[in-house]
């Protein structure tokens, strides 16, 4: 298969018209502020913009942040947070392809992303096979806060973050049903109904049920959603936001992987399809509950000065049988495998207070944060698995996916955990406008603690090991921006991230926290008419106290010496180019490089980073005859990876095209006023396309999906 690579001329030809045309003086305060009123209107009265946790307009902030809207993801017809993610620079999803879509698993500016955030608050991961996950359905945009995140949010990779933000109680009466099929027999229904109960109480319901076959052969995916919410006010300054998620997945997809050799490398027998599993049907099941149940208590003191409680209990459990394999045999066609099982079940509380306030000083506007948050997490955890690959083999060419009897299967290794976690952090933020300037600069000490208890059974001899963890950091954030003539910003910022090290070097003395930090500048565009918006950035991080192996006792202690390095170019911009047709344009280039390290590793680029990403999507609403419609058309191109660690071989990259397309039936006859109808496409020519992590576990991309739509609004 040869791929193409998006022409160099096709992104300067976009950049010029994209910032075509006359430039205009910045938009009056008034026009700001009423664009940030009906933004208040329909994502709350709680919300929060994820970049300062504040009521501020993201496009003030001095470091990158991508928003995706409700309408775009209603356009594109997304079905997962990955998906949603795959327009946005400097995000890379589909880490482990098309099949497997249990978690959401990406990576921000090359650093590896598990958790979300859910409107401002962590999604708990246990760090094993747990999950929550948040369907689309329920969300009303997304936003993706670039690079270290920690003053605001505690510990996080230094990529970056993505905070999904909820839909919201309107006053207005809205109510929305949806049927779908498609590709993989599709089945699904939708709701979402909205309006006001009372003068004081307004609500908002939003349900799922879906099925269907999933991109391996033999297996399903089947999910259903309820998430009812209700904002109560109760009195002129006093709001509280009540809110439900619960979500059950009886099924989701697989979770096995193919080897290189015949997917991203050649094999003298052939080459797999998109759609293999080499897992067995009867030992493959993941069943998933989750229920997050909490409140949002916001209060006005006065115009000044506001405070937000925001607080979330989460109560998850999932079960989960499977396989793994050895490396492909000499034969180039038979792999070795393990059964396992794991048992999970999690129970955590996440709670955040926010006192924000404005003060004057001079000609000097303070906008300040003052925050507490706190965490727990309680944990636990059934492993067992077969060892010594005593399940059945399977020939990857020739696959029987009915071997394995579930009641003949001995397990050689068990291992049960107890995990409790707790993170409190303080933090204080102050952003500064004087005339056109405004600078940031925050400050946040955190203490981390963990305690593990693991208890395993190995070939009938028990054992037990307690582990304990006791950290703080202190991180620190600062950065600038100055408004133009013109619509144009410069920035720039530092910002510090943070992330617990469990374990103990040699000595006995126990290990840092992993620290990062970023240097970020770059420049935004905001029209006046607000029509064209664009952001370049370029950014350099470095991620610090990383683990690696002593290469004077390679089974021993590890050693905290490593370092990781990551610099690029981001490149956002959208464009109403006429009434009738719009444009949004992202680019990434990137470098990645771990720069010490005390095997062959250093010097090397991890894997699933790409050194380039670039993609175009385009909307188009032809009116006239056809009014009522609009067409869509994206392109989203991801260059080579590495295969492995050791960068022995690399991923082919890949130029996909996705299409969607809808018509409001009212335009035909005012009998039909409130049905629509909408097709959209993923993957459109079907490519197929590879992701890596070594030379033994790789996975298919997702193959092309189609979905035709119903709707209902009224």
């Amino acid at each position: 298969m040869q791929l193409v690579h998006p022409p160099l001329t096709l992104v300067a030809v976009t950049i010029s018209t994209l910032l075509a045309g006359s430039v205009q003086a910045a938009a009056p305060e008034s026009q700001d502020t009423a664009t940030a009123d009906e933004t208040l209107t329909v994502l709350g009265q709680t919300y929060r913009n994820t970049a300062t946790k504040t009521r501020l307009d993201p496009i003030e902030t001095p470091q990158a942040i991508s928003v995706v809207d409700g309408e775009t993801l209603s356009l594109r017809g997304v079905s997962s947070v990955s998906e949603a993610l795959r327009y946005v620079p400097g995000v890379n999803t589909e880490l482990r392809g098309g099949a497997v879509n249990r978690l959401d698993l990406f990576n921000i500016r090359g650093f590896d992303n598990y958790q979300n955030f859910y409107d401002g608050l962590l999604l708990q991961y246990n760090e094993w096979n747990l999950q929550p996950q948040i369907d689309p359905v329920a969300i009303e945009q997304l936003e993706v806060f670039k690079g270290p995140t920690s003053v605001l949010y505690g510990s996080m990779p230094p990529g970056g973050m993505v905070n999904l933000i909820a839909k919201r109680p309107q006053r207005e009466s809205k109510h929305n049903v949806s049927v779908a099929t498609g590709t993989g027999t599709l089945k699904e229904m939708t709701l979402d109904s909205t309006g006001a109960i009372n003068e004081q109480v307004a609500y908002r319901l939003v349900g799922l049920a879906r099925e269907k076959d999933g991109q391996a052969v033999t297996s399903k995916e089947e999910r259903y959603v309820f998430a009812p919410s209700l904002d109560w006010q109760l009195g002129e300054r006093t709001l509280l936001n009540l809110n439900l998620y619960y979500q059950k997945d009886p099924e989701a997809g697989i979770y096995t992987t193919v080897p290189a050799s015949g997917s991203a490398k050649s094999n003298p027998l052939g080459q797999l399809g998109s759609d293999t599993f080499l897992g067995d049907e009867n030992w493959n099941e993941y069943n998933r509950d989750v229920t997050l149940l909490g409140y949002k208590l916001s209060h006005d003191f006065n115009e000044r000065w506001q405070v937000l409680q925001n607080a979330r209990y989460m109560d998850a459990s999932a079960y989960q049988r499977n396989t793994y394999n050895a490396a492909l045999a000499a034969d180039n066609r038979t792999l070795a495998r393990n059964a396992y099982l794991t048992d999970e079940d999690s129970r955590g509380v996440v709670i955040d207070n926010q006192l924000a306030g404005k003060v004057q000083t001079g000609s000097a506007q303070h906008n300040l944060l003052l925050g507490v948050d706190y965490q727990y997490l309680d944990a636990h955890i059934l492993y067992r698995d077969t060892l010594d690959y005593s399940a059945p083999s399977i020939d990857i060419f020739n696959p029987n996916h009915s071997q394995i009897v579930p009641e003949a299967l001995t397990f050689n290794y068990q291992d049960k955990k107890v995990i409790r976690q707790s993170q409190t952090g303080v933090y204080l933020q102050d952003q500064v406008r004087l005339d056109r300037l405004v600078a940031i600069g925050g400050a946040r000490y955190d203490r981390y603690r963990m305690d593990t208890d693991s208890r395993t059974l190995y070939q009938g001899a028990d054992s037990q090991s307690l582990a304990h963890l006791d950290q703080d950091n202190l991180s620190f954030r600062v950065g600038a921006l100055y408004e133009l003539d013109g619509g144009f910003s410069p920035y720039a910022s530092y910002a510090e991230s943070f992330e617990p090290v469990p374990g103990a070097d040699k000595q006995g003395q126990a290990f840092k926290p992993a620290t990062g930090h970023q240097w970020e500048g770059g420049v935004k565009f905001l029209s006046d008419d607000m029509s064209k918006t664009a952001t370049l950035s370029a950014f350099h991080i470095t991620k610090k106290n990383a683990l690696v192996t002593d290469p004077d006792n390679v089974y021993g202690p590890k050693l905290q010496t490593g370092e990781t390095v990551s610099r690029g170019i981001e490149l956002e911009g959208r464009a109403d180019l006429t009434s009738q047709l719009d444009l949004a344009l992202n680019y990434t280039l990137m470098d990645m490089e771990i720069t010490r390290d005390t095997t062959t590793l250093q010097g090397k680029t991890p894997v699933w980073v790409p050194r380039q990403m670039a993609s175009l999507w385009s909307n188009y609403y032809p009116g006239g005859n056809l009014e009522g419609m609009r067409v869509g058309a994206g392109l989203r191109y991801v260059g080579e990876a590495e295969m492995d660690a050791a960068n022995t071989d690399k991923v082919p990259d890949y130029l996909l095209m996705d299409m969607s397309a809808s018509y409001d039936l009212a335009a035909l006859s005012a009998s039909l006023k409130g049905m629509g109808v909408s097709l959209g496409a993923s993957n459109l020519f079907n490519k197929t396309y590879y992701s890596c992590y070594d030379q033994n576990n790789c996975w298919f991309g997702a193959e092309r999906s189609v979905e035709a739509r119903l709707k209902y609004a009224f």
